[in-house]
């Protein structure tokens, strides 16, 4: 009666004391999580007990930031330090609960990992709102804000519906391989021009061309991005990249549009005002990340090899916002039928490598003739080898893994394999759901695993309660 544990009862006998005392605090740490996600199979807290609103509050204030936001160091661990003040004033109603224990312990494993300091400012869970016009996020919380004090008839669930923005990603790479806003993952031919977005706000296009002569395959050569004109905030804006030319400017020799807006800390802690729209130059003519803060949307453009990649992150709001001419949008609706090279999701591995046109590509007269060819780079992949080059870089067989592998043996550059790798960590920057990061190709083994393993978690829960029971 007097315990807050897991209400698997009879399944104790289930634990080991000595293995329990051994992993105890990594055990504490999963347990809080199956008991958070079943909050309805375990019983967390007592009413006097108040974990679980400080767990809360700690996701409201860090769900809209990622690594890729500016100040995402200094915010998180605001967040960090108010959560931990939470758990200290509801610590005496709480002695004994597994949950309040796992959420210390995790705050304190945060903390040391993000070099956080134990004093400093912390978050408000009502924090004032600020009205910046040329910050994304200011000018929506504002809009919340006000339309909740002026609006007594929206329901409750409407309103909180709003009051944050959700965001979308779309990212391109390789052969070329779309990831669309609704998270479909396709591989296409689509040779020339083809826009990714087309809306009120933005307009990306790419250019993509031949790898091999004789082959299907495409990569993309060339991406323009024009940020339209925002009243008030920003000018129109073009940038456009090309092979051997990744510009730290937009094409007018400008860095940045607009006004200051706010007050951004920096990776080396220090602080300073940042413009509605800027380029960051992460790596000379390699890596630069576009950051238009008037419509919350960031950027990010590389080159790898002889090819570019692209990952956009925009809301959801703001990529709707278009006309019935602007239907044609990868990003928004995919690569048409006719473009397609995958199969509803499945990526057929071609039927041998491309030997015979490499060495064609190889031969002296044709190398003479271009003497920078992006050809000489190119190997002959069997499967397994290709298999072997990307399981380098990429550990987990997804569908990032496996168009690695369709694209070594389609071109034989084993650049796109770096290419694979960057696109996944662009995703996993800018991508604001994690709990989708991972495709697989339909049928195969990882994907069958996944959705049949719902009985897995229940027997996982079971055991879990069991160990909780014993730790208690």
């Amino acid at each position: 009666m007097g315990r807050a544990g897991c209400c698997c009862r009879g399944a104790e006998r289930l634990a080991s004391p000595s293995l329990v005392r051994r992993f105890r605090p990594l055990l504490l740490l999963i347990i809080a999580l199956c008991c958070g996600a079943h909050i309805g199979h375990c019983q967390v807290a007592t009413p006097q007990c108040r974990i679980q609103k400080c767990t809360t509050d700690f996701v409201s204030l860090t769900s809209h930031l990622t690594p890729a936001v500016d100040g995402f160091h200094t915010e998180f661990c605001k967040a960090l330090r108010a959560y931990s003040a939470c758990t200290q004033r509801t610590a005496k109603s709480c002695r004994g609960n597994l949950v309040f224990h796992s959420a210390v312990l995790g705050i304190s494993d945060l903390m040391s990992q993000r070099n956080c300091s134990r004093d400093g400012p912390t978050s408000s869970t009502h924090p004032e709102v600020v009205h910046e016009p040329c910050n994304y996020h200011s000018r929506t919380q504002h809009a919340h804000t006000h339309s909740h004090g002026h609006a007594h008839t929206h329901s409750h669930a409407h309103s909180h519906s709003h009051s944050r923005p959700s965001y979308l990603f779309c990212g391109l790479f390789g052969d070329p391989h779309l990831r669309t806003f609704k998270d479909s993952f396709q591989t296409c031919k689509v040779e020339g021009a083809w826009p990714l977005i087309d809306n009120d706000y933005l307009s990306v296009q790419v250019t993509n061309v031949p790898v091999v002569p004789g082959s299907s395959a495409t990569a993309t050569n060339k991406i323009t991005i024009i940020f339209k004109p925002y009243e008030g905030c920003t000018d129109q804006r073009v940038y456009q990249a090309v092979t051997d030319n990744l510009p730290a400017a937009f094409d007018d020799g400008t860095v940045s549009s607009g006004d200051p807006i706010h007050t951004s800390a920096s990776a080396d802690g220090t602080t300073g005002k940042v413009r509605a729209l800027w380029i960051s130059e992460r790596s000379p003519g390699h890596h630069v990340e576009l950051h238009a803060g008037y419509i919350g949307v960031t950027v990010i453009v590389r080159q790898l090899g002889h090819y570019l990649t692209l990952a956009v992150r925009i809301p959801e709001e703001l990529a709707q916002a278009y006309d019935a001419t602007q239907d044609l949008q990868l990003c928004l609706n995919g690569c048409p039928s006719g473009e397609r090279i995958d199969q509803a999701g499945h990526l057929p591995l071609p039927l041998s490598p491309l030997g015979l046109q490499l060495q064609q590509l190889r031969r002296p007269s044709y190398s003479s003739q271009t003497q920078a060819s992006p050809y000489a780079a190119m190997q002959v992949f069997g499967v397994e080898g290709a298999k072997e080059r990307c399981r380098e870089q990429l550990e987990v067989q997804d569908i990032y893994f496996h168009s690695c592998v369709f694209d070594l043996l389609t071109t034989g550059d084993a650049n796109f394999t770096v290419a694979a790798y960057s696109a996944l960590k662009d995703m996993e920057s800018l991508h604001p759901h994690r709990d989708r990061w991972r495709i697989y190709p339909r049928g195969s083994a990882t994907s069958t695993f996944h959705f049949a393993s719902q009985p897995i978690r229940w027997l996982t829960l079971l055991l879990l309660c069991a160990l909780s029971g014993a730790l208690m």
